[in-house]
């Protein structure tokens, strides 16, 4: 991504879940500090920010927010970090209205902290400044999609429905954590109540037609259970991340 091109853009990781799923393995810290190959999770999003010419990162935390900025600091791998702290649980999206303070560009890059995706972001960013729709979501193919849910898209390349996860064991499109956003848009969401990006908030902006599926042949990776945990490494070292270092 060429500096020039993400002067209106800001970044943010969204770091505060609970993780109730994976503490059977991951039980004395967040699931983005989760360590794998020496490292924590997180820090191979900051990598990939980085290559595409990302140096600023607004990290959106709460359960165990002092674990992180302590393992973390005020930079990381060349990365400035900022720090949003949840005074109570927000939600996803809760979690972004509360920082917005911090991020005062006209668009957002919002990264899910417990996933990666082998993305271009660069062309992420082209493809949403010539929609002209106000959300572009990052879609990976996977084998399975049951455990995650499937997107489907209308021929405009619209999102235009998402099936429950847990229905049919096929291939399909899965949301792999990857937003670009209009700030716009993003202020008219309350501020008084917790709320969902999942649940709460991307329905009703795709039954308005505002959402963008940006369909990406890169590696997808999620940590959320212990399962998919265990096969982090192996994904990491071998797969996507090595690639991108090349």
């Amino acid at each position: 991504m060429n500096p020039a091109d993400h002067q209106d853009v800001s970044v943010a990781i969204l770091a505060g879940g609970l993780g109730t799923r994976l503490r059977p393995a991951l039980a004395d810290r967040p699931k983005v500090l989760a360590p794998v190959a020496g490292r924590p999770f997180i820090g191979y999003l900051l990598d990939q920010l980085a290559r595409a010419g990302l140096r600023e990162v607004v990290l959106l935390v709460g359960y165990c927010a002092d674990q992180v900025q302590a393992a973390l600091g005020e930079q990381y791998a060349g990365v400035q970090l900022r720090y949003s702290v949840e005074p109570s649980p927000q939600g996803t999206a809760g979690a972004v209205r509360l920082a917005l303070p911090l991020l005062t560009r006209s668009r957002l890059l919002l990264l899910n902290g417990d996933s990666y995706c082998d993305a271009d972001l660069g062309e992420l960013l082209r493809q949403h400044v010539q929609s002209a729709l106000p959300v572009s979501m990052t879609l990976a193919q996977v084998a399975d999609s049951s455990r995650f849910g499937r997107v489907e898209l209308a021929q405009d390349g619209r999102v235009c429905q998402f099936v429950e996860k847990g229905r049919e064991a096929r291939p399909g499109w899965i949301n792999a954590g990857i937003y670009l956003l209009d700030r716009s848009l993003l202020e008219t969401m309350p501020a008084t109540v917790p709320l969902a990006l999942e649940w709460d908030v991307l329905p009703s902006w795709v039954t308005a037609g505002l959402v963008r599926g940006h369909c990406c042949s890169g590696s997808f990776l999620d940590i959320g259970t212990p399962e998919s945990y265990a096969g982090a490494e192996a994904f990491l070292r071998l797969g996507a991340w090595n690639s991108e270092r090349k």
